[in-house]
């Protein structure tokens, strides 16, 4: 009989034998399947685990995905016909104006399915003190349906009142339905709380339910307001009150949302009811759902794509849009995140443009509003981009949790995404893109008045902080592609 160590040893080989030759058909890049085959060969049980919540790719949801496009092609395609059979002839008009659209344009058309929209009026909100006021009076004044999805869905005294008014519309007949991350969302919505609004008529669900541990760590973090079909939000911001006083620690919050009246509102409204029917199972395409009403031509018209990832997607379709503005800027980049925390895609474009002489100028957050670790990982992401010519600037009068990119005064994105390795490929997220120069200038306009709140990263003073502190950045950073 063999010995135990002969037993284990044999175990452990075929056990390596066996996942080496999984993760190298996944065909990922060299890096990623040699380091995942480090973890699941060093840490046999804990790597498994690692793997089965944050390393599975696009093969893990392809059955459900193809299920879903299955069932719900039918019904969607129709409703969307109108804007489907322009996209052509609006594509190549607006590529007489501008080489650089027609680029970003196919880009997101084909990497995410995206619609291009054109009658759109479309109003930038640079935090809660406009956003949530525009959304109370919008929800006061639906008829036929609200749809809310945000990954935190807060209890307190602004959202008191918001609560109280979705449940008035669902007892006057408004159809109110209401998606939350059930991790993002976990220290405030209750069971009760969702028995109460559910008891005035309000439908309200989690994203995906937390049994499903081997889909917990891929968050839905969008944020969507969809009312009557034809008014939507999106952007960066939740649903709470810390997004007006601060919250916990800081004296403000500062944040960007986009406020869209037309077309895009229906893509809006059909992104919402993919990922209802993934969380309920209810298919809602109809065309009650969808009125075919564009704004005044006097309010402007603005093209916009609204354009989504996640773990599911068969591209990286937001980080590809971000790489892709960098590299095709002439004059100037300007990006917003919370924190920084780039792959090595987004990290060389950066510092391409950057060592082409384009100004590029990244602004973060000077303080992390929980988690420590992205903050300490995000120092060394910082301090190479710096080297390369990039200015970091750290945003110090409350928290910053914009998520936007604007180049050359011509075309702007403003969505859920942060700049991090999470929000590009583990993530579900949803980006506005606006192919307009004044509303680019807008948000340009806005980062330069932030400027006067902010320090510049010092790298030699980074480097004084002493090699203790850098190692344990170094340490965090090597943990970034799970933050």
């Amino acid at each position: 009989m063999p010995d135990l160590g002969t037993i284990l040893t044999t175990a452990l080989a075929l056990y390596a034998l066996v996942t080496g030759v999984f993760l190298v058909s996944e065909n990922r890049r060299p890096q990623s399947t040699l380091a995942w085959m480090l973890v699941l060969v060093f840490a046999p049980g804990i790597g498994l685990l690692v793997y089965l919540l944050f390393g599975r790719d696009t093969k893990a949801f392809s059955r459900r995905s193809k299920l879903l496009m299955q069932d719900l092609r039918a019904t969607a395609l129709p409703l969307l016909s109108p804007l489907l059979s322009r996209q052509d002839a609006e594509l190549t008009a607006l590529a007489t104006r501008s080489v650089l659209h027609r680029k970003l344009m196919m880009l997101v058309r084909h990497n995410s399915f995206s619609v291009l929209t054109t009658r759109n009026h479309v109003e930038i909100q640079q935090d809660a003190a406009r956003f949530y006021p525009s959304l109370v009076v919008d929800l006061k004044a639906a008829q036929h349906s609200i749809h809310l999805q945000y990954f935190v869905w807060g209890v307190d005294p602004f959202t008191d009142g918001l609560k109280r008014i979705l449940m008035e519309k669902a007892r006057a007949g408004v159809e109110v339905r209401l998606l939350y991350d059930p991790v993002g969302s976990q220290a405030h919505v209750s069971r009760r709380y969702v028995r109460d609004v559910e008891a005035a008529g309000v439908r309200m669900a989690p994203t995906s339910p937390l049994y499903r541990l081997h889909t917990i760590s891929y968050r839905n973090h969008r944020k969507i307001t969809v009312i009557d079909g034809a008014i939507a939000y999106t952007g960066g911001m939740n649903i709470g009150q810390e997004h007006l006083d601060g919250g916990r620690g800081f004296d403000s919050w500062r944040d960007t949302q986009v406020r869209l009246v037309g077309e895009g509102a229906a893509i809006l409204q059909a992104v919402f009811m993919v990922d209802w029917y993934n969380a309920v199972g209810e298919n809602l395409f109809a065309a009650t759902y969808f009125p075919r009403a564009a704004p005044d031509p006097a309010e402007g018209i603005v093209p916009v794509q609204i354009l989504t990832s996640g773990p599911d997607s068969q591209w990286a379709g937001i980080r590809q849009l971000y790489a892709s503005m960098i590299v095709a800027a002439q004059r100037h980049v300007r990006v917003q995140s919370p924190f920084f925390l780039p792959d090595a895609t987004l990290a060389e474009a950066l510092t391409t443009a950057a060592l082409s002489g384009i100004d590029v100028r990244v602004m973060v957050s000077a303080r992390p509003s929980g988690n420590r670790l992205p903050d300490w990982a995000g120092n060394t992401f910082v301090a190479d981009i710096v080297a390369a010519g990039v200015r970091v600037f750290l945003y110090q009068k409350g928290y910053l949790h914009a998520k936007t990119i604007s180049i050359d005064s011509q075309v702007c994105s403003i969505g859920s995404a942060n700049i991090d390795i999470r929000s590009f490929s583990i993530n579900y997220e949803i980006n506005a893109v606006l192919y307009s120069a004044q509303l680019a200038g807008e948000l340009e306009d806005a980062f330069d008045r932030d400027l006067a709140y902010c320090t510049e990263f010092d790298p030699a003073a980074y480097r004084e902080r002493g090699a203790v502190t850098r190692f344990r950045d170094s340490v965090a950073r090597v943990l970034s592609p799970l933050l």
